[in-house]
């Protein structure tokens, strides 16, 4: 184990492989379904609003994005949307439930490069069924010692996680797109937060970076973990 960080946590989607792409081709599909109804930028903000809404009693995930679609589909239409439509929608969720995955680059290089010296875990949130899924088609379950698929990412989480997977979260760091949820709870919970931005982030996942603390670190794309784990070692 090197120096005083021991365990690292990686996000799953849109860190390990690509997912938003995936929603943002719903929204397309979605915007094409209502076009008559309503104009795609206030369609988008209304369909956000909903999975805000929803959040508290879906979860995060394609389930409950579909129903948000739904739901949105009936407001903007006054409750006239046709029952065609809605199978659409039904269509797309599933067809996002049964996505490929496409790793994203350096990954298995970063982890091979980690593994050993590290333990490596996955700290994801989502539906239970669509991460294990994915985590099982991507080939990488055994890169890692151990997943956990949590249905908040927060600073009492990280603390559990890590204190059952490695030597706390003050000797842990949690890599990953969203700075909402990967880096800030990280970091507040006493580890280290490491920022990898996509090109395609959900809103919801976009928060001020803690740039004034000592234990964040931004990163262009996953290729340069290794040195920032290093010098993080280095102190």
């Amino acid at each position: 184990m090197g120096g005083a960080l021991t365990t690292i946590g990686f996000d799953a989607d849109d860190t390990l492989w690509h997912n938003e792409r995936y929603f943002a081709l719903s929204h397309d599909r979605f915007a094409a379904l209502l076009a008559e109804h309503s104009e795609r930028d206030h369609l988008m903000a209304r369909l956000l609003e909903a999975e805000r809404r929803n959040l508290p009693h879906y979860g995060y995930g394609i389930k409950g994005f579909t129903l948000s679609m739904i739901e949105t589909a009936i407001e903007v239409t006054e409750g006239k949307v046709p029952a065609e439509v809605i199978s659409d929608l039904l269509a797309a969720g599933r067809e996002m439930l049964d996505h490929p995955i496409e790793l994203l680059p350096h990954v298995e290089d970063v982890l091979e490069n980690l593994r050993g010296d590290y333990r490596l875990i996955v700290v994801t949130k989502g539906d239970l069924l669509d991460q294990e899924r994915k985590l099982a088609q991507s080939g990488l379950r055994d890169r890692f010692d151990a997943v956990e698929i949590v249905s908040h990412k927060t600073e009492a989480a990280y603390r559990h996680i890590f204190k059952q997977h490695g030597q706390g979260a003050e000797r842990g760091l949690m890599v990953g797109n969203s700075m909402a949820s990967d880096v800030r709870p990280m970091i507040a919970a006493g580890g280290w937060g490491v920022y990898v931005p996509h090109d395609l982030t959900w809103a919801m996942e976009h928060a001020e970076a803690p740039t004034n603390s000592p234990r964040f670190a931004e990163i262009s794309d996953l290729s340069s973990l290794p040195e920032t784990v290093q010098r993080i070692v280095s102190g």
